[in-house]
């Protein structure tokens, strides 16, 4: 009895030790090309990131002071229909990662049988004496328990649970992208609210111009073509609004299906007052990369596809299980839970298969060719990620400087149309130079704004693509460098 007792705890010890095995290969995240020590568009503060999608974010729209902006983000938080598609494919991930991890546990079942029956005459070694119909009953209890000697279950939770991860990573990216979406529109909207400021403006002085001329022309003074150029420059104002208004509309609509509601039913008012630009401080450490939500997702995909060569190399290996029952049965004479009619069976079972035609060989390549492929996309999700930051930092530093160029032409245009308006009325110039004045001041305003709007959605995308906003504690700075980085920017 002793030496049964411990070839038992032999059996036990070594299925506790190969319980340990994992056939998956060791995982290292995927090697990546050289990087920049810091990005060349935002000074030599920067550093190399690894992914960390945990810092938080919070509402960095606020940024921007607009109170309406704000109220439409919470609206598209709660009530977009992408973003709870999105949720319900993490809640779907977790789901399916509870399913896997089930089978790190044995499985226990309850079953009852009751059973009236009617054996054959001609039923081969039948008795006499055994009635022709009789009753049937088992109840037991059967337990069954996968070793997972090779570690495949193990590997199966690991990749689950990766995947899960990967789709929460999916759900920030998800909102990430449709809250600066919205901000996007909001800025562009903003804009034309602005451009149709300035045209209606023009407009005004336009029809003041075509009046002059009329009363000029009756007098004798001006020729019949110098109204019809003031009344083409006004037409043409006239569909410069038409044109703004229908954009508008278009971009309104767009905010409407971001948020959740009809386009019939939802409407902004007109707000002509600039946005805040965000001061984005020069000197901010690419640590703010670690949270972009679409590389912590590729990582993890990554390591999904690593634990998925695991359960492929599993495969190759004979599969163990202990099964066991305990339960009831009788012919339906006597007490069914009587000690008499009890039965009950343990042992273990070996699985191995000989032949498959090459369907596990087949299997690993195919886990190999994942595992290949989403290191590819790992490192180009990387690679984008740098290439967005750089991108939106050069037209933040080159619009902004095109902003101060486009200011000064504005003021150097309408300085050009009060002398060309002084010269007609003096009888100088005829109305063609009045109307290339015009032109060319219009222009100049309606540039001018395009580049601001430009430059607003050059830091929202910004904002984008490092993962979220941004706060001193998060930068790493103190107080006094925030300062410095804040100073320099609103002097360029």
């Amino acid at each position: 009895m002793k030496l049964h007792v411990d070839r038992l705890l032999a059996v036990a010890a070594a299925v506790a030790m190969l319980g340990g095995c994992s056939l998956a290969p060791t995982y290292h995240t995927p090697s990546l090309p050289p990087m920049p020590a810091s990005f060349k568009e935002a000074g030599t503060a920067w550093k190399v990131a690894q992914p960390s999608d945990e810092l938080p974010r919070g509402s960095w729209w606020a940024l921007y002071d607009d109170r309406q902006l704000g109220q439409l983000e919470s609206k598209l938080d709660a009530d977009n229909p992408s973003l709870a598609a999105a949720l319900a494919r993490y809640d779907t991930a977790r789901a399916f990662e509870s399913q896997l991890r089930s089978g790190m546990f044995p499985s226990l079942d309850f079953a009852a049988n009751p059973e009236r029956a009617r054996q054959s005459d001609n039923r081969p070694l039948r008795g006499s004496d055994q009635p022709n119909e009789y009753d049937s009953d088992t109840v037991g209890v059967g337990v069954n328990y996968d070793l997972d000697l090779w570690g495949r279950i193990r590997n199966e939770v690991s990749q689950g649970h990766a995947l899960s991860q990967a789709a929460q990573a999916d759900l920030a990216s998800a909102k990430l992208s449709l809250e600066a979406q919205l901000a996007d529109d909001y800025v562009r909207l903003r804009g034309y609210d602005i451009q149709d400021g300035i045209l209606n403006s023009t407009l005004k002085a336009y029809e003041r111009a075509l009046e002059l001329t009329e009363n000029r022309h009756e007098g004798g003074i001006a020729s019949g073509m110098d109204v019809s150029r003031a009344q083409a420059q006004l037409h043409d104002a006239q569909a410069q609004v038409t044109e703004v208004q229908a954009q508008r509309a278009l971009t309104e609509h767009a905010i409407a299906a971001l948020v959740g509601e009809p386009a019939s039913s939802f409407s902004l008012e007109s707000d002509p007052q600039q946005l805040q630009l965000p001061v984005t401080p020069p000197g901010l450490p690419s640590t703010l990369l670690e949270r972009r939500p679409d590389i912590a997702s590729a990582e993890r995909r990554v390591f999904a596809a690593n634990a998925g060569i695991g359960v492929a190399r599993a495969a190759f290996f004979p599969d163990l299980s202990l099964s066991g029952g305990y339960g009831f049965q009788n012919t339906g004479f006597g007490n069914l839970l009587s000690m008499g009619n009890r039965f009950w069976a343990l042992g273990p079972l070996a699985t191995l298969n000989l032949f498959d035609a090459g369907l596990r060989r087949a299997q690993l390549r195919q886990a190999h060719a994942e595992f290949a492929e989403a290191s590819a996309d790992y490192r180009q999700t990387v690679l984008t990620a740098f290439r967005q930051v750089e991108d939106n930092l050069v037209l933040l530093r080159d619009l902004g400087t095109e902003a101060n160029q486009e200011d000064e032409a504005e003021v150097a245009a309408q300085k050009t149309l009060t002398i060309a308006t002084n010269r007609y009325r003096e009888g100088i110039v005829n109305y063609l130079e009045v109307v290339t004045a015009q032109t060319a001041a219009l222009s100049a305003q309606r540039d001018a704004e395009a580049i601001r709007t430009r430059r607003l959605q050059a830091s929202v995308n910004l904002i984008r693509a490092l993962g979220g906003g941004w706060t001193r504690d998060a930068a790493g700075f103190d107080g006094r460098t925030v300062a410095q980085a804040a100073e320099k920017t609103s002097t360029q």
